[in-house]
């Protein structure tokens, strides 16, 4: 392991390593059951949902376990949040279009993501990735952690937990829970049994999260890992007292990989046919679309974590870039060809940094547990979420000490990153974070007379976002 991960060099040992794997792999756990939800329309049980859920593990091991070797780096990969539900509405409209089936379509969709894959192996091995991160200017970067960091936060006191009234729709702990008017309107509107459920998640999140401060305090190693466990056991307790069996899942749940389901709908089904129906122009543009969001997500997350990390130079540059990009390209290519959408670099990450991950290690531990899941994934389906967001919401705090290293005297730091901040969280993507920032850089350079500080890459990087934002085709 020494020789492998270089521990000492990175001032870490194996358990501490381990722990912070199982940490991360904690808090992106759900994503093993929700992926395949959202490719499938909730059609649990279905062979293209058996197909998805394998594709996820296995994609997600693969390209995590290419990050350990490659990069040697505490990075773990899965299906992209965001980009998974924009390749449903993508299937959905082929299947609009074509007439064919929503299986048919979805095979057909699997080809973007393939060619993307192809596109971002070959730029990665050329540097052109790497070289487009260097065109982020330094301030730009150093805001990405802390932007993150609110981003984590959102997510944890947000959409991770969503807690559903008897109408069907959902509540989440601060915009339901702490925006209600009072106590008694969020009852009687979410319905007794949904309130005290609510009640308990929130409960559940603010002990585990003042568990991990309190631990984390007293340098207990893994107290992130030791935290959620804490909350776990709080939630399961709460559900049992509400007459609610916290392990029902477990009791008619298989534990045996349907492997004959993927290999009849999403492994090497690519149908290239049908996805040219659509049109030429389209199948650009949406290749395009993929190859912009995922490459500044997958950016954002290993700048940010890596500089949360202490794993950046004084000029915001991280050692391995390129083969961190390239594993990250490989987990895309390894995610079309069993069956799921862009694999990328999840902010998840940062919840296993902080619990003391520093090598491939972390990530390797990471990427075991995923592929274990083909198998043990009905035990992953019990960690309770509101546990998850403890993690995320003590992670996202601590990577907005970042901010004390922004020049806030230079305005053309400032604004960038401010805007930065505000919209990663309110628009959930990293991506379209940085590219609002690189627009208003080159804006405010240009304006203030230092048009000539700013790199030739950089203008053309906004002007890319400019067409993203704005040209309708």
């Amino acid at each position: 392991m020494e020789k492998l991960f270089k521990l000492s060099e990175n001032n870490t040992n194996v358990k501490t390593e381990v722990l912070a794997g199982l940490t991360t792999f904690m808090t992106m756990a759900y994503i093993v059951a929700l992926n395949p939800n959202l490719l499938t329309g909730f059609d649990v049980g279905s062979p293209l949902w058996n197909g998805v859920f394998l594709a996820t593990c296995l994609a997600s091991g693969i390209g995590t376990i290419c990050m350990a070797f490659l990069a040697n780096k505490p990075f773990a990969m899965a299906p992209g949040m965001g980009l998974n539900s924009f390749f449903a509405v993508v299937v959905g409209n082929i299947v609009a279009i074509t007439g064919t089936s929503y299986v048919v379509s979805f095979q057909a969709a699997l080809c973007i993501i393939l060619i993307e894959g192809v596109i971002f192996l070959i730029l990665s091995v050329l540097n052109v990735r790497e070289k487009i991160v260097e065109a982020i200017p330094l301030g730009i970067r150093l805001g990405i952690a802390p932007s993150i960091g609110l981003m984590l936060m959102n997510i944890g006191f947000g959409s991770n937990v969503g807690i559903y009234d008897e109408s069907g729709n959902p509540n989440y702990i601060m915009s339901g829970f702490f925006g209600a008017l009072t106590p008694s309107f969020l009852k009687n509107s979410m319905g007794a049994s949904s309130y005290a459920i609510m009640v308990l998640t929130v409960i559940t999140v603010f002990i585990g999260l003042f568990a991990i401060i309190v631990l984390a305090h007293h340098g207990v190693k893994g107290a992130v890992l030791l935290g959620m466990l804490i909350a776990s056991v709080v939630y399961w307790l709460g559900d049992i007292i509400l007459g609610i069996n916290p392990f029902a899942s477990l009791a008619d749940a298989s534990f045996v990989p349907p492997f004959a389901d993927m290999a009849s709908t999403t492994l090497f089904k690519f149908d290239f046919a049908t996805l040219f129906q659509i049109g030429w122009f389209a199948v650009v543009t949406l290749v395009v679309t993929f190859c912009i969001i995922d490459m500044f997500d997958t950016i954002g997350t290993l700048v940010g974590t890596a500089s949360r990390a202490g794993m950046v130079d004084d000029k915001g540059k991280m050692p391995n870039m390129k083969e961190a990009l390239t594993s990250d390209a490989i987990g895309t290519i390894c995610g079309s060809v069993t069956g799921t959408s862009t694999v990328t670099t999840f902010i998840e990450s940062a919840s296993g940094v902080e619990a003391g991950g520093r090598t491939g290690l972390t990530a390797l531990v990471t990427g075991i547990v995923f592929l274990l899941c083909m198998f043990l994934a009905p035990i992953a389906a019990i960690i309770p979420a509101a546990a998850t967001s403890s993690a995320l919401i003590y992670v996202g705090i601590l990577m907005l000490s970042g901010l004390k290293r922004i020049d806030f005297e230079d305005i053309s730091q400032t604004v960038p990153v401010f805007i930065m901040l505000l919209a990663m969280p309110i628009s959930s993507s990293i991506g379209h974070g940085i590219g609002l920032a690189l627009i208003s850089y080159a804006v405010i350079k240009v304006f203030t007379g230092k048009a000539k500080e700013v790199s030739v890459l950089t203008y053309v990087l906004a002007a890319i976002f400019l067409l993203k934002f704005f040209l309708v085709v």
